[in-house]
C-alpha cells in the first residue's frame, strides 16, 4: 500500500515583513502540504497574528522537541549565527535568507560542519536573483570574472550607509556610488547588498565577486544584472523585482524564492 507524503513541519526564525510573506504565501498554495508549527522570536510580545497553530520559541532548546523537517530564517545576520547550530542539529535543513552572516567565514565553516555532523543541510536560497543554478553549474569550471550590480531606487537606499556616499535627494540620473567586493557589499549594506553573497559562493567566492550599487531616480523595482565569464562562455542575467511591499529593502522575489524552496521538499515533483 502506498504511503502519503506527511506534511512537512517547518519553523520560521524571525516575524517580519519576509516571514509573514512567505507565511502567506504558503497558506494559500501549499495548505495541507506545509505546516508552520513555529516562530522563532527573542522576544515573544513582538510575534503577533501568527499562523494558526504556530507557537512562539524564544530559545535554541524549544527546537529540538518540534520535529522539525525544515528551519527557515527571515530574521537578520545576528539570527544565523544564535540559531544555527540548533536547527541544524534539530532538523533536516536550514535556509538562511540574511546571507551577509556569512561574511564571517567562521561562522559558515561552523554550520557547514554541524550540517554534516547531523546529516542536515544549510541552504542558500537564490533570493532576489535569477540563474543562480546557471553560476553553480559554471564554477564547476574555471571562472575569470563575476560582476554583480544592483540597482535600486533612491528611497531603497535611505537609511544605509550610501547616505554617507551619495545625496540621494535631488538626484536627477542613476549613480554608482559603491563598487567593491561581495564581502565588502554584504557586511556595509546588510539589507540591501545581502543578496550578493549569495551569488559570491555560488562562483568565484567573496573576495573576487565585484559588486556596484546604483540608486537611479527613473526606476521603481529593485534590478539585479549578473555577469560572468569563463570556461563554460558568457553568462548575463537581468531581474527587475517589485520591491516587497511591506519592506520596499527587500524584493517580493526574496520572499518567492524561500516558498520555492519548502514546497519542493513538500512535494513529489521539484522544480
Amino acid at each position: 500500500m502506498a504511503m502519503r507524503r506527511k506534511s512537512l513541519r517547518i519553523a520560521l526564525i524571525g516575524w517580519g515583513a519576509i516571514s509573514r510573506r512567505v507565511a502567506e504565501l504558503l497558506s494559500l498554495r501549499s495548505a495541507g502540504s506545509v505546516s508552520i508549527v513555529a516562530i522563532a522570536k527573542r522576544d515573544a510580545a513582538a510575534a503577533t497574528s501568527l499562523p494558526a497553530n504556530a507557537a512562539v520559541v524564544t530559545t535554541t532548546e524549544e527546537l529540538a522537541g518540534l520535529d522539525l523537517d525544515m528551519v527557515v530564517e527571515a530574521a537578520s545576520r545576528e539570527a544565523v549565527a544564535l540559531w544555527g547550530e540548533a536547527a541544524l542539529r534539530s532538523s533536516r535543513a536550514f535556509v538562511v535568507a540574511s546571507t551577509s552572516a556569512f561574511c564571517d567565514t567562521s561562522l559558515l565553516d561552523g554550520l557547514v560542519r554541524s550540517a554534516e555532523e547531523h546529516g542536515s543541510q544549510l541552504i542558500i536560497p537564490p533570493g532576489a536573483l535569477a540563474g543562480v543554478d546557471a553560476l553553480v553549474a559554471a564554477s564547476a569550471l574555471p571562472l575569470e570574472s563575476v560582476i554583480h550590480r544592483i540597482v535600486k531606487p533612491p528611497a531603497a537606499w535611505r537609511g544605509t550607509a550610501a547616505e554617507s556616499l551619495i545625496a540621494l535627494d535631488g538626484l536627477t540620473r542613476a549613480a554608482t556610488f559603491y563598487s567593491g567586493t561581495a564581502r565588502e557589499a554584504a557586511a556595509q549594506f546588510p539589507k540591501n547588498a545581502n543578496v550578493t553573497v549569495i551569488s559570491a559562493l555560488a562562483g568565484v567566492g567573496l573576495d573576487r565577486t565585484t559588486v556596484e550599487l546604483v540608486a537611479d531616480p527613473d526606476v521603481q523595482d529593485n534590478i539585479h544584472v549578473l555577469k560572468a565569464v569563463g570556461a563554460f562562455g558568457k553568462l548575463e542575467i537581468r531581474i527587475e523585482n517589485k520591491p516587497l511591499a511591506a519592506n520596499p529593502k527587500s524584493s517580493e522575489m526574496a520572499a518567492l524564492s524561500l516558498v520555492r524552496i519548502v514546497e519542493n521538499h513538500a512535494r513529489a515533483l521539484v522544480r
